[in-house]
């Protein structure tokens, strides 16, 4: 079975958020951070070359592939801000409706930027999928 080809690397988030280019977009991913690590009480790790990872989970599927992922976490990418919600966005269907301005994925949501959105509903949104997962798998 092939391995995950991201995975937790020892390279510096610090380093990483500060050599973001647009401002903006750092300003934006330092917020975001914050509050991932609130909602996880987890530090920040890096996942692979650009993606911050906060805590993780192991997964089983029932093909028998297994890995570990990262309970939440975020990319700030030259297009857009994307944060990782792992148990998608169906669960999530009230608080969605007063987000603001995004698009998903099956467990991304694309962000331009901060002030698109209602900050207050997407750190809720953060700390409720990170309770879901609790519920659902063994976190670390």
């Amino acid at each position: 079975m092939a391995e995950n080809k991201t995975k937790p690397t020892k390279a510096g988030v610090s380093e990483f958020l500060n050599g973001v280019e647009n401002p903006k977009r750092r300003a934006d991913a330092r917020k975001v951070a914050a509050m991932m690590r609130r909602a996880t009480g987890k530090r920040a790790t890096m996942w692979g070359p650009s993606m911050v990872g906060y805590g993780s989970y192991r997964y089983h599927y029932d093909s028998g592939r297994e890995g570990d992922w990262m309970l939440t976490g975020f990319s700030p990418r030259k297009q857009n801000l994307v944060v990782y919600i792992m148990p998608g966005f169906k669960p999530f269907e009230s608080l969605m409706d007063g987000l603001g301005k995004y698009k998903t994925g099956k467990s991304c949501l694309y962000i331009n930027r901060l002030d698109d959105v209602d900050e207050k509903v997407l750190e809720k949104l953060i700390k409720d999928s990170v309770k879901l997962m609790k519920k659902r798998y063994n976190v670390n």
